[in-house]
């Protein structure tokens, strides 16, 4: 038996919306059995030209193969979805979007239906599925043992990373992420704002605002290491109280500009709150703790 033809780990998917689509033409394309299931019927058929079998039920499609795959719109439609399915021996994968305690739930859930369960974190979005250099990949938590006995499946429409033996660390790393990025957008939009009503062209400003958004992203490293050592002051470049004594330039632009400030403002009144307990000489990192409650 040649490489080319070693037999590949079938697998059912249940979800075919935009991301569940993309993730079964990547694995029917890599010659996987695939066994596919929605609610609606038509996404599912457009899938048999490309060699998917089409089950006639959620509890049909997970009979069919060990490895279920479950890319759902939320916690609520996989519970219903599954609701009539023998999960007995079965190891569910599940990549619906949801919070790490309804991960923990839907381990402990899979656990007493005799199903082994890996929770999962999409970091792409369904163009970046199937193309390596896009640099997508899931988040993936739960028991390290199942993991590995799927990496190379899961691996095919996209990279994996796993964060550990905890259900619940997958949708926190997931959450984590994507809370930063709309952090970003909210900084961006606020910059752009900014300009809005002058003659300046949005398109010059762009490139500019993506440098510095770049420039500016190593920082994270800088703050993981002040709160691994619980050293706020440590390698401090611009303190606390030199920040929080610039807010006044930023607010007072922004009504000049006719902008209003409710973006930053929340993270400015973390900053004066952060310095009022006498910690100016600190980073900024300090806000972390006013936020964790």
């Amino acid at each position: 038996m040649t490489p080319d033809t070693v037999e590949k780990t079938p697998l059912t998917l249940l979800g075919l919306g935009a991301m569940g689509t993309a993730l079964a033409r990547t694995w029917l394309a890599a010659g996987h059995p695939l066994t596919v299931w929605n609610r609606t019927p038509a996404r599912a058929e457009a899938l048999a030209a490309d060699g998917a079998e089409v089950a006639d039920s959620a509890a049909a499609a997970v009979a069919a193969n060990t490895l279920v795959v479950v890319c759902l719109l939320d916690d609520a439609s996989v519970e219903e979805v599954l609701a009539g399915a023998d999960l007995t021996g079965r190891d569910l994968v599940n990549l619906t979007t949801g919070t790490p305690a309804q991960a923990r739930a839907r381990a402990r859930w899979a656990q007493e239906r005799g199903a082994r369960y890996l929770d999962g974190g999409i970091m792409a979005v369904p163009p970046m599925i199937g193309v390596p250099e896009s640099g997508g990949y899931v988040f993936y938590s739960g028991p390290e043992e199942l993991f590995e006995r799927h990496r190379e499946t899961l691996a095919v429409p996209t990279g994996t990373r796993y964060v550990g033996e905890d259900a619940g660390f997958a949708a926190l790393h997931d959450v984590a992420l994507l809370s930063a990025m709309y952090g970003m957008f909210a900084g961006a939009s606020h910059a752009f704002a900014l300009i809005r009503k002058e003659d300046i062209d949005p398109a010059s400003l762009a490139p500019l605002l993506a440098d510095w958004i770049v420039a500016m992203a190593p920082a994270v490293h800088h703050t993981a290491e002040q709160l691994r050592s619980g050293d706020y002051t440590q390698g401090v470049v611009s303190n606390l109280a030199m920040q929080v004594a610039g807010i006044p330039t930023f607010l007072n632009t922004a009504e000049q500009q006719g902008v209003s400030p409710e973006l930053l403002g929340p993270y400015f009144e973390l900053m004066r709150r952060r310095l009022a307990e006498g910690s100016g000489e600190e980073d900024v990192t300090g806000v972390i703790d006013l936020l964790v409650r």
